[in-house]
């Protein structure tokens, strides 16, 4: 990557120069510097390795909201892409959250201002978390809990649908422990109590591995682990009735290797060294999650007899795992990385963008929510298609051939069948999982094979509409049936 030029490293200080003067003597309700919360959204977007850009416009993101500031200085002083940037999200500054079903007018703005430069949502993203993470200085106490609220319903599955693993983890356990303050501090200390238990073993383990691996011919490669978070331990936990000793993947030891070929080998040399844990090995680099996640995942138990999961994937898939669309952003323009230090300004500044063009490329999924935002113009179909399709949780299925079809959780083969095409769906007969026939209301399973039976001339059922799950097929069969009445 191309290390920042000059003008780079004065634009940007130009920028946090001109948002310190523009917030003067405004204070948050830490009693801190105003300027404290663009500084570090900015630092937060150089970590993602953000183009100058959006850095500049998440230092300005607040000053035509809080200060005289006037669009048209920002863009005569840093263009406009940047006054774009910071218009978008000043108009949805204006609009305050209270629940999902009272802030889809704010969504629906987001998201079309999404449709044009994605960076818009990656900026609030970043101001969602610096909020969340000083959250404790929010009262009243009702006003913390809707803020959290807000987070878990909306900005945790964005960041899940993002593929920002490391934003989403952060988030939903903040809005955890203000949510459920006491089931978070017994969850914390039951994964303090299991990390004590094992983690020396695990050291040990890890340099047994490494040694191993070296061994084998495999010596370019990283090692780290990371602790299950709170909240994803305490569901877990929940459906396997409170039993934390058969959650496996509280600890995952990562190994992060030059190419994929080497994903592979690393795996089979693991398996001779440690035993395997039938049925849970995942291959997410063949059959990569919805939101692009690629990893093999292998739950081993090592010499010392702690029960752990491997990941096993190359630095880019790291990458994409870590930050997601903010990472493809990254890796087709080119921008250099940034840090988290409060010192970026003067060690590490990503290079000025200049194919903005390129920045506006949007997962599938989110160019279907833009596009329904846009389309929709009822508040409560808007909705529907909010908590129904996008803001649930998601599980994927394939076609015979392979394609991954991306669901909200209980869609049935006629969801599956509208996804693929209004016509497919229109005309579907019966539909097989896994080779099997089933009928057409079965709710589908993550790694589901479906096939969908058609016949010419044949036409949507008025029942599908009481167990299909997705607004986009219930739109098409009452738009067929309308057809067929007239």
């Amino acid at each position: 990557m191309q290390s920042p030029t000059a003008e780079d490293r004065a634009i940007i200080y130009a920028a946090y120069d001109f948002a310190e003067v523009a917030h003067g003597d405004e204070k948050r309700k830490s009693g801190e510097p105003y300027i404290v919360h663009p500084h570090a959204i900015a630092c937060y977007l150089a970590e993602l390795g953000m183009d100058t850009e959006t850095i500049v416009a998440g230092i300005l993101h607040d000053t035509t909201e809080d200060t005289e500031v006037q669009p048209e200085e920002i863009e005569k002083l840093f263009g406009t892409n940047v006054r774009f940037l910071v218009d978008s999200l000043t108009k949805l500054s204006k609009l305050r959250y209270r629940g999902l079903e009272r802030h889809v007018e704010s969504l629906r703005r987001l998201l079309v201002a999404t449709a044009s430069d994605i960076r818009v949502i990656i900026i609030k993203m970043a101001d969602r978390l610096h909020n969340m993470r000083t959250i404790e200085h929010v009262t009243p106490l009702e006003k913390r809990e809707r803020i959290a609220r807000d987070t878990m319903e909306v900005y945790v599955p964005l960041a899940e649908r993002l593929g920002m693993g490391n934003i989403k983890v952060e988030l939903e356990d903040l809005a955890f422990a203000v949510l459920e303050p006491e089931r978070y501090n017994k969850i914390t200390q039951l994964i303090d109590e299991k990390k004590k238990e094992v983690g020396n073993k695990l050291e040990e383990d890890i340099k047994d591995l490494k040694r191993f691996l070296a061994e084998n011919g495999v010596r370019q490669f990283k090692t780290e682990y990371r602790i299950k978070g709170v909240r994803s331990f305490d569901q877990k936990a929940r459906k396997k009735g409170g039993d934390v000793d058969s959650i496996f993947d509280l600890l995952a030891l990562r190994i992060i290797v030059k190419n994929t070929e080497q994903c592979y080998r690393v795996m089979g040399i693991i398996h001779g060294f440690w035993k395997p844990i039938p049925g849970k090995i995942k291959d997410y680099i063949a059959a990569p999650k919805t939101n692009g996640y690629q990893s093999i995942h292998t739950t081993v138990i090592t010499r010392h007899g702690v029960t752990v999961e491997i990941q096993i994937r190359t630095d880019h898939m790291h990458r994409d795992a870590q930050f997601g669309v903010a990472s493809h952003l990254n890796y087709k323009s080119g921008f250099l990385n940034g840090e988290t230090t409060m010192e970026w300004l003067r060690r590490l500044l990503p290079q000025k963008n200049t194919a903005h063009a390129e920045l506006g490329t949007q997962p599938g999924w989110l160019k279907e929510l833009t596009q329904a935002g846009q389309d929709y113009e009822e508040t409560e179909m808007f909705e529907e298609i909010l908590k129904r399709d996008f803001l649930a949780e998601r599980i994927f299925a394939y076609t015979p051939h392979g394609d991954v079809i991306d669901l909200p959780q209980g869609a049935t083969p006629i969801d599956f069948a509208y996804y693929i095409h209004s016509d497919i769906g229109d005309s579907a007969t019966g539909a097989k999982i896994n080779g099997k026939l089933v009928s057409l209301d079965t709710s589908l399973r993550n790694g589901d094979v479906v096939e969908i039976m058609t016949r010419e001339g044949a036409t949507p059922n008025k029942k599908w509409l009481e167990f299909i799950k997705t607004a986009e097929a219930k739109n098409h069969i009452r738009s067929a049936l309308r057809k067929v009445k007239n």
